[in-house]
């Protein structure tokens, strides 16, 4: 008994027509006749009443339709687990994050994605959220380390919220600044280097300098992190990074808290709502989820997500 005789019988139990299910499988009318006699043989029964033209099930037939389904769907199981476990043997995943994710969460994650799976391919796409989510709705992605608010409209995405992370102030370790925490409207009139357009650190730091009244006073901008990073060392400003990032930049860097209620961002990983992530995708969102968790419990400038709504709401000042 074959596989293929199997599909056959069931396609004309279907169809009780051997022309028409021989056109749904796009054989010839003639060979699929002759495997489904070679199965009959094979059974020593037979499975059609063909009298007049009309194609009816036997008592055999019945009895065999429903575990050729059985073994069909079964089969089809085994090839697609087998398929997948293939995948993570050899393959991609195509991740995009922002530039302070990518430096900062990602590097822990993809060493542990990759000791595991060491042949499967990493593409690592930097850019700010409203980039990634493009590149997610034209397939160019498969998932996304975003920041929320997404934009509106925005294509139909799923995201998970990994975590909510405090932006601190940083300055020159020959700034003056104050040791203790301070407000939003403190930085009015402080020169500030600013990242370059369309990085989403921009736009809270800006939305909340706007928050509180003012516009700052802008000495340097179109960095990168590592750039910006640079120029405040530098002494041409202050800058807003996330908590994690300034707790790896070093002792030539004085690192102020702002004032509750403070600047934060939520981050989270998206990826299109109408595709299913390619299994090796979704065992890496797995490591994201893991390493998140983690994260959230080791640093003290994270906290876990508010899960709300992608897209609603403003930037939290």
């Amino acid at each position: 008994m074959q596989f293929q005789q199997l599909a056959y019988f069931v396609a004309v139990a279907d169809a009780r027509h051997f022309t028409r299910a021989a056109q749904a499988l796009h054989v010839s009318q003639p060979s699929l006749s002759q495997q489904i006699r070679a199965l009959e043989k094979e059974l020593g029964a037979a499975l059609f009443s063909r009298a007049r033209g009309n194609i009816a099930l036997t008592d055999a037939g019945e009895a065999l339709l429903p575990l050729a389904r059985r073994i069909l769907a079964d089969a089809d199981t085994a090839r697609h687990e087998v398929l997948e476990l293939a995948q993570l043997r050899r393959g991609r995943v195509r991740l995009g994050a922002t530039p302070s994710l990518a430096t900062g969460l990602l590097p822990d994650v993809l060493r542990a994605f990759h000791d595991r799976h060491p042949g499967i391919r990493l593409l690592v796409e930097e850019g700010g959220s409203h980039d990634l989510v493009r590149q997610l709705a034209r397939g160019a992605l498969d998932l996304a380390l975003v920041v929320l608010p997404l934009p509106s409209p925005s294509p139909a995405l799923t995201t998970v919220e990994l975590f909510q992370e405090d932006l601190v102030v940083v300055s020159s370790a020959a700034d003056a600044a104050p040791a203790g925490p301070l407000r939003i409207a403190d930085l009015e009139g402080r020169p500030m280097v600013m990242f370059r357009h369309g990085y989403d650190l921009r736009d809270l730091t800006l939305a909340a300098c706007r928050a509180a009244g003012f516009e700052p006073y802008l000495t340097v901008e179109g960095g990168e992190m590592d750039a910006v990073l640079g120029f405040v060392r530098a002494g041409l400003g202050i800058g807003v990074v996330p908590a994690t990032v300034a707790a790896r930049a070093g002792l030539d860097l004085r690192v102020t808290p702002l004032a509750r209620p403070g600047l934060r961002r939520t981050v989270a990983l998206a990826h299109r709502s109408d595709v299913a992530p390619p299994r090796a995708a979704r065992v890496l969102q797995d490591v994201l989820l893991t390493s998140a968790r983690r994260a959230v419990t080791d640093s003290p400038g994270l906290r876990p997500g508010a899960h709300r709504a992608p897209g609603s709401g403003a930037p939290e000042v």
